[in-house]
């Protein structure tokens, strides 16, 4: 993978991942801000692309102090997760590294905690 990306493979389907992502974001009570159906879009221009999805996603509490720590945090918040489906017909979970992040916005480790909690949400869907 690519520098500050990390990613699981799900254990389910594409459409049974989509579900545990939600189910999971209801159950953590975290916000859904959207999801971006990049294959659908790609299908409404005629281009045929696999299953993909990204969800933009937080909690305004938890990210707010990063952005007032290092305003180009909002560059990367609210936090994202990607679904996407492979030519082998695996399903893949990405999410921006919380350690990266921070430093890529030079804010201070101990905010790391407020963001960490997306890489337990992306790795359950996994399972």
């Amino acid at each position: 993978m690519h520098e500050g990306i990390q990613s699981c493979t799900s254990r389910q389907s594409f459409s049974r991942t989509i579900c545990r992502l939600q189910a999971a974001l209801v159950q953590k009570n975290i916000t859904l801000f959207c999801i971006v159906d990049h294959s659908g879009l790609a299908a409404g221009i005629g281009v045929a692309m696999l299953p993909t999805k990204l969800f933009i996603l937080g909690n305004p509490k938890a990210g707010t102090p990063l952005m007032a720590a290092s305003p180009s945090a909002a560059l990367d918040l609210p936090l994202k997760i990607l679904i996407a489906e492979q030519r082998d017909g695996s399903v893949v979970v990405s999410w921006n590294d919380p350690a990266w992040l921070q430093q890529r916005h030079g804010f201070s480790p101990d905010l790391i905690s407020n963001i960490a909690g997306v890489e337990a949400i992306a790795r359950s869907v996994c399972e």
